[in-house]
């Protein structure tokens, strides 16, 4: 009798579906013996950047361009190297459906130069179309027309001398959430070197250690987010260079900081003109046919994962930007859409509902397969997973019968500082509410814990600064007016990220701008705001002026994550809970001896407050949410010292306690003194 999977001797609850766990396993280990038989591993096997597209042959004296067009009839290719003509240079059908020429040196291979534009035309059911191959490293928009264009990239190596940055190394991840092109404050695109020059030193010196970068993957539609990917190996152009990428990294690294890739393997833009669909002129080359192949909830396309070949070219891509970037993982953007038919969109109430028809077996194969990939290529490397559903076993090991995901992102927690904000009277919270839903998680189970990210910020939603302060944010920020309105909000604001990160998880995200409360949300240029960059762009100048509110914001944020990463808050596991007072909504807990004293009330503040401690001694003050320095109203004296005193109960148990103030709408974190 085979040995039970680990996942199944650890989870009880997964005994009635242990059937489809090891079915699911089979799944994947069927999948990579394939992939094994045909390479010597995986990593050898996820090669296809290295074979497809244009790949130089020393030897025969030129350039190999390869195309996998299964469904094609004709396959041509042109460029500015051959005049644009767009027949002249036929590719040849291979074995699966693989076309390709051979552009000699001394023959149309002479006119091929370091940024030659080119395109291929295909032939197939659809008609005759032009094309960007699939595997283009580079593709650039045309100012003029607006069309988008392969260019063919091959400049010097980069120099990668002296980078040795291993994220391994990190012993908690502090993300940062970036988009690069609206991290400059001017109405424009930014640029890869600004943000290398410009903007990491900033997320350096704010203490995060993480940078998360999305849109990377080319996009035709820069609204989009970068979560409508044309060309899956091609750096954005509209950011700058290949090269300026691998320099933002590089120079990442060299301050210390990861880079973690936001990887679209959920869908692909449905555009003809750009992208994957119909490119051999068929609806079902990287897509299942039909509607079946088609995700409505985002009009985009979706994979075919039992495909072979479609699980090559993900996998290709995922060594792609691992290998030639030096990424140190990856944030796998809709996992819920990928692993599921009908892409998250019902209430998973019942433990059927993760084992059922539904379930798209074919991806949640891809999925194991890819972390098993990432982590034979960079053992250290980071992967997490936006998953709202909670599939059981996605942050298991692979070896465990788990799909093996490092982290997952926390999503029920942004959902639910929002629907508190947006439908809940401060007087009318509930502090358990609040430590349910951040400590609702399996020890197992790596989580990101934040209060917001992009997806809070954009046009539709609200941040939790402005659904906070609103429109006070534009005439009370200054550090000498008091406003109602703002003294609350940056009260909740600094209280909400403080809780989050210390009952939460293992790891912290923050989408940038928002530890210092930008005003306002995203909306990127679109027609409907007469294509505007006003929105679509960062303020620092708010952060960095010392006579606002927006600066003391910012100065505690990175206090705050001082104070974690010095303490191991986020590496301690699960919080201690002390004391949960109802009417006075103050909960009570802490990590070691690190004690955190929340008080939510919006009005009640309380002399000589008697808390629990974690054990005898003195205790002072690290961290206060009420500090001057923080925009708060400096009623706590950090220079007291809180001495504690025994209690023995009937039982005979002695607790220790210590009194403190404790102030409405103020957190404070003490810690003993040895």
């Amino acid at each position: 009798m085979a040995e039970r999977l680990k996942i199944v001797k650890d989870d009880p609850w997964l005994e009635p579906v242990e059937g489809e766990l090891e079915y699911r396993r089979k799944l994947y280990l069927d999948a990579l013996k394939e992939i094994e038989e045909a390479s010597e591993s995986i990593a050898d096997y996820a090669d296809g950047y290295l074979y497809f597209g244009f790949q130089r042959d020393e030897e025969a004296h030129g350039w190999w361009f390869r195309e996998w067009l299964p469904g094609a009839w004709e396959v041509f290719l042109f460029g500015d190297f051959n005049g644009w003509e767009r027949r002249s240079l036929p590719l040849a059908r291979g074995a699966d459906g693989v076309w390709s020429i051979f552009l000699y040196d001394g023959d149309w291979g002479r006119g091929l130069k370091h940024g030659s534009l080119y395109k291929i035309l295909v032939h197939g059911e659809n008609g005759w179309h032009e094309r960007i191959p699939a595997y283009a490293r580079r593709v650039v928009q045309d100012d003029a027309t607006k069309n988008f264009t392969a260019q063919f990239w091959n400049p010097e190596p980069f120099d990668w001398t002296g980078d040795c940055f291993d994220i391994g190394n990190l012993p908690t991840l502090y993300i940062y959430e970036s988009h690069v092109g609206m991290a400059v404050e001017q109405e424009r695109v930014g640029s890869y070197a600004e943000f290398a020059r410009d903007v990491l030193p900033r997320i350096k010196r704010a203490g995060y250690n993480t940078v998360q970068l999305m849109g990377v993957a080319e996009h035709p539609y820069y609204g989009s987010f970068g979560y409508h990917v044309s060309s899956f190996f091609a750096p954005s152009s509209r950011f700058g260079t290949p090269e300026e990428l691998k320099a933002l990294i590089r120079s990442a690294h060299a301050l210390d900081l990861a880079v973690v890739m936001d990887l679209v393997h959920a869908h692909y833009v449905k555009n003809l003109n750009e992208g994957l669909n119909g490119l051999d002129g068929t609806d079902c080359q990287y897509s299942p046919s039909g509607e079946e192949g088609y995700q409505p909830y985002w009009d985009s396309k979706l994979f075919d994962y039992g495909k072979p070949q479609v699980r090559h070219f993900l996998l290709s891509n995922i060594k792609y930007w691992l290998d030639e970037f030096r990424f140190d993982g990856f944030r796998f953007d809709g996992v819920t859409s990928m692993i599921y038919r009908h892409h998250g969109y019902t209430e998973f109430d019942s433990r059927g509902k993760y084992f059922g028809p539904d379930v798209n077996r074919a991806a949640l194969t891809y999925l194991t397969l890819a972390n098993t990939l990432v982590h034979e290529v960079r053992p250290s490397a980071v992967t997490i997973a936006e998953d709202v559903s909670g599939m059981p076993g996605m942050c298991i090991p692979v070896g465990d019968g788990g799909v093996g995901f490092d982290y997952r992102l926390g999503m029920a927690v942004p959902d639910f500082w929002i629907r508190m904000l947006k439908d809940v009277p401060d007087e009318d919270w509930n502090i358990w509410d609040i430590w349910n839903i951040l400590t609702d998680r399996l020890p197992v189970v790596r989580t990101v814990a934040y209060a917001e990210s992009h997806d809070q910020a954009m046009v539709g939603d609200q941040t939790i600064a402005f659904r906070l302060m609103d429109k006070e944010m534009y005439t009370g920020m200054a550090c000498g007016v008091r406003n109602i309105v703002v003294e609350r909000g940056i009260a909740l604001h600094k209280m909400i990220r403080l809780v989050t990160i210390a009952l939460g998880g293992q790891a912290y995200l923050n989408f940038m701008g928002n530890e210092f409360g930008h005003p306002e949300w995203i909306d990127f240029p679109r027609e409907g705001n007469g294509w505007s960059y006003r929105y679509a762009r960062r303020q620092w100048s708010l952060a960095d002026d010392a006579g606002l509110r927006y600066a003391q914001l910012g100065l505690f944020d990175r206090d705050m994550l001082d104070m974690v990463e010095r303490n191991g808050i986020m590496r301690s596991g699960y919080a201690y809970n002390h004391l949960m007072d109802t009417a006075a909504k103050t909960m009570v807990f802490s990590h070691g001896c690190v004690l955190f004293v929340f008080n939510w009330h919006p009005s009640l503040s309380i002399a000589d407050y008697i808390v629990p401690v974690p054990e005898a001694g003195r205790y002072r003050i690290i961290l206060s949410t009420d500090d001057l320095r923080y925009g708060g109203q400096g009623r706590n004296d950090r220079s007291v010292a809180h001495f504690s005193f025994p209690v023995t109960d009937d039982e005979g148990v002695t607790r220790h306690y210590i009194k403190v103030y404790n102030i409405c709408r103020t957190a404070v974190v003490y810690k003993i003194i040895r």
